[in-house]
């Protein structure tokens, strides 16, 4: 599932820069991803009939649905819409690889079998040395914007954002992973939507291409993604899952040289040596269970 999850999102760039350049505002862009992954979601969980929650819940656990849904979807993706506006692309995806920097010292003191190890420390920062290789210099390269220490912050905020997302994830009762995925996007719907008519007014009219465009965000890099991103968090923890955040840039970087013909970094196998090894350290545990079985 993380592997799947890493080839989703990584590509997910390239589908977003047809959206942008058809004419999508990127409040509106990030509101129509999540709107259409909740309706999807939402039927599919009415048509199942199932309960969310496996046991009693309290106050603070409806909570923390909301917070979650917030964190998850909702803040980041506009985070990200406007501080986009002022960085490099390359930065963006260096700071989407610092949540799991982010996790790691967050996980040791809220979740149970989650704590740090010098192993475990030095995968996470080899794997992102790896990303910051992929990437290039040309990430902390400045663009001469007014706002781009805003920028900046608003990446990193997002980031953080994922990062609290998913260790409070962990922290829910058992629940049902659809309905689980499906309130956490209603949440981020009813939240993205009123922030994107504020900021950029009423929505555009899509041509048929674009809407197809944002359709196929909705349903697979954000419905199906984010009931992958349930399973794995539920079942493997946070610090887990924040591997994909390595795994994203390397994609987005392969995916467009091998469908858009842009030209592939020299430095791309040693950064994949790595962002392998960094990952095999931190998580070697897992993986011999994983092969082992």
């Amino acid at each position: 599932m993380i592997a799947i999850l890493g080839l989703v999102w990584g590509g997910t760039f390239m589908v977003t820069e047809v959206a942008l350049a058809g004419g999508m505002p990127p409040f509106w862009l990030a509101a129509s991803r999540v709107g259409f992954a909740a309706l999807l979601m939402g039927a599919i969980w009415i048509y199942m009939g199932r309960p969310l929650f496996e046991e009693r819940t309290t106050s603070a656990d409806k909570r923390n649905l909301v917070i979650i849904g917030a964190l998850s979807s909702a803040i980041p993706f506009s985070l990200l819409a406007w501080g986009q506006q002022y960085v490099t692309s390359g930065f963006a995806g260096v700071s989407m690889a610092s949540v799991a920097l982010i996790i790691l010292p967050l996980a040791h003191f809220t979740v149970p079998g989650e704590q740090m190890t010098p192993r475990r420390t030095a995968g996470f920062l080899i794997g992102f040395v790896g990303v910051v290789i992929l990437i290039g210099a040309q990430a902390f390269q400045s663009t001469g914007a007014t706002f781009e220490t805003a920028g900046r912050i608003a990446c990193v905020l997002a980031a953080s954002c994922y990062a609290v997302g998913s260790i409070l994830l962990r922290r829910l009762p058992a629940a049902h992973p659809i309905g689980l995925a499906t309130i956490l996007l209603i949440v981020g719907a009813s939240l993205t939507i009123p922030v994107a008519f504020v900021v950029e007014g009423p929505p555009p009219v899509p041509s048929p291409h674009i809407l197809g465009v944002l359709i196929f965000l909705g349903l697979v890099p954000t419905a199906g993604a984010n009931f992958l991103r349930v399973l794995v968090v539920r079942s493997a923890g946070p610090v887990f899952m924040s591997l994909v955040n390595y795994q994203v840039p390397a994609w987005s970087v392969i995916l467009g040289g091998l469908i858009l013909g842009e030209t592939l970094p020299k430095s791309l196998l040693l950064a994949m040596t790595l962002i392998l090894i960094g990952v095999g350290l931190s998580q070697y545990g897992a993986l011999r269970r994983l092969f082992t079985r």
